[in-house]
């Protein structure tokens, strides 16, 4: 049985799409990428697993949220597997380039072939594809628009910003408190502001359901 439901953001109407136990998409409403639900589909927005991304998704909007532990099944090729879990390595903020990806999935000479899998992830923010960009500052490709690249990019950039300012203030009043933090690949405008570099590989996997 499939189930879905529509959450309202800043950058739209997301369809959330999920089995009895796990989120299997996360679409942008009228995208190319989106599918229509199906008749045999159940528009329950109480699912659970529906409920609880819906909520993390709205946290991350509001700045209150970098990550998310909703659980999650994903199919595709292994290639495309392989590309999708580099994705969701990618910290809170930070931007990698295509060829970065290639090179982190171990085909250092396709990065086409990683900017069209990146095209093809059907978890849009929750395995962040946008935070993929192109070389010299370029913005890339992205399944939802550009301007919702755009848009989340800057929205994590400022949160990101905003975290540092608070924590930095925090470790001056309290030393002792510990400090811690979609699209097919084409040539676009520049990205402003934004450094686009490989991140160190933080532990640990994401697996699916």
């Amino acid at each position: 049985m499939t189930y879905y439901s529509i959450l309202k953001s800043p950058l739209e109407d997301l369809l959330l799409v999920a089995n009895p136990t796990a989120l299997i998409g996360v679409y942008f409403m009228g995208s190319a990428q989106a599918p229509e639900p199906r008749a045999d589909w159940v528009l329950d927005p109480r699912h659970a697993v529906l409920e609880q991304a819906s909520k993390q998704l709205a946290d991350y909007f509001n700045g209150a949220k970098t990550g998310f532990s909703v659980p999650l099944h994903f199919a595709g090729t292994d290639f495309q597997m392989r590309v999708w879990r580099e994705i969701a390595m990618i910290p809170f903020g930070q931007t990698i380039t295509y060829s970065d990806l290639a090179r982190q999935v171990g085909v250092s000479n396709a990065t086409r072939a990683a900017g069209t899998a990146t095209g093809r992830n059907p978890l849009a923010i929750i395995i962040p594809c946008h935070r993929v960009v192109g070389k010299n500052g370029l913005l890339g490709g992205y399944a939802g628009g550009l301007d919702r690249k755009r848009y989340l990019l800057a929205l994590e950039q400022r949160n990101s910003l905003g975290m540092l300012s608070i924590h930095s203030i925090e470790s001056i009043e309290s030393p002792a408190t510990a400090v811690r933090g979609c699209g097919d690949y084409v040539e676009n405008p520049p990205l402003p502001r934004f450094a686009s570099r490989a991140p160190a590989r933080p532990p640990g996997r994401l697996r699916p359901v």
